[in-house]
């Protein structure tokens, strides 16, 4: 018995544009060779970089490209935070964040993540208290682990609270675009007056996990410092994807492709919501409107426990307590995005027998 997979956050083979991406290649290979296989630059392909700034309104030199959004992070956490520095973070939050900021030595606070975002009232009560963090990281929309997505008025007090408090707001939103349902809300980034906001994003839910292209957009005066890092680091990032992705977006296909990634994850969204309800009523979950997650409590279950027995029984997730610092015994995340309405239906009936049979 193959074994279903809700455990990686990625879109599955049959709704990545294969076609459009071939073609990309060559078209990239064919006008731009001598872009496409150089060094290039620290900042990422310049193209590219123009393009992102098109996109967001601002000027290309608060733009930097990247081999994927877990670089950029890397970059802004070596720039801001040093041994002992207070960092804000959400609870739950992506695993890989946390893991980040514990090398990094941070004094990291993880405040209450709501259906509607963070809980803002609990972050002003930390800041009155004397905290002053170098840094709060929000994960926005279709949120990792949770699915949820910030509302706006919070947005709104976030960007006041760190103009008051003086603190960086990170803006981590890989799953901007995998919106399937409701009304897209404003970036904090465009509503920046401030220069508190520094903004990620990656092409790896939109277009391919495997092309590795993210970026940051931000202040000058802090995309130059990582300018440097970058410099330091690895000459210039991956060149060749870059020059794909860049020839992409400009063919026009990427909207037509996230077209596509939406109407697939609506379907395996409304799937997994229709067989949790079916075969363990029990849960507790908010629906996502978009994205790739779903994060779902199962009352009275010992999460460690439920883990080799769903194994046996041919179904592997992520426990909650790996995205946070402390607690989420009796919750999961269940990413839906690489197995189909089918494997999700029997996924969750083979989850709940393994329940049943503790």
């Amino acid at each position: 018995m193959a074994s279903i997979l809700f455990t990686r956050g990625a879109p599955s083979l049959d709704i990545i544009d294969q076609e459009g991406l071939r073609e990309a290649a060559q078209k990239a290979f064919t006008d731009d060779p001598g872009g496409t296989f150089a060094y290039g630059t620290s900042v990422g392909y310049v193209p590219l970089r123009a393009w992102l700034a098109e996109q967001h309104g601002v000027e290309a030199e608060q733009v930097l490209v990247t081999n994927g959004s877990m670089q950029a992070d890397a970059f802004l956490f070596e720039l801001l935070v040093d041994e002992g520095d207070d960092v804000v973070v959400e609870a739950p939050t992506y695993d890989r964040t946390l893991l980040n900021l514990r090398q990094r030595g941070a004094n990291i606070h993880a405040i209450e993540l709501e259906t509607d975002g963070i809980n803002v009232d609990a972050l002003e009560k930390l800041l009155e208290s004397g905290v002053r963090p170098k840094l709060a990281h929000i994960i926005p929309n279709f949120h990792n682990p949770a699915g949820y997505t910030l509302s706006e008025a919070k947005r709104t007090r976030l960007l006041e609270l760190s103009a008051q408090y003086d603190f960086v707001l990170f803006e981590d939103d890989p799953y901007v675009k995998v919106r399937f349902e409701g009304e897209p809300l404003p970036t904090m980034l465009s509503q920046d007056e401030n220069e508190k906001v520094v903004y990620a994003s990656s092409f790896s839910k939109t277009m391919a996990p495997g092309i590795r292209c993210g970026y940051l957009v931000g202040p000058k005066a802090v995309i130059k410092s990582i300018q440097d890092i970058a410099t330091t680091t690895y000459i210039s990032p991956n060149m060749v994807a870059q020059s794909i992705v860049n020839s992409y977006c400009r063919s026009g296909r990427l909207e037509e492709s996230v077209a596509n990634v939406r109407t697939a994850l609506r379907a395996r969204k409304d799937a997994l919501v229709a067989a949790l309800r079916r075969e363990l009523p029990e849960a507790v979950f908010t629906a996502p409107q978009g994205g790739y997650f779903m994060w779902v409590e199962l009352p009275g279950v010992s999460i460690d426990k439920l883990v080799p027995v769903a194994k046996e029984h041919g179904v592997e997730f992520v426990k909650g307590s790996d995205f946070l610092l402390e607690g989420g015994d009796n919750a999961i995340r269940l990413a839906f995005s690489g197995v189909t309405p089918e494997q999700i239906d029997e996924g969750i009936t083979r989850l709940a027998a393994a329940v049943r049979s503790l």
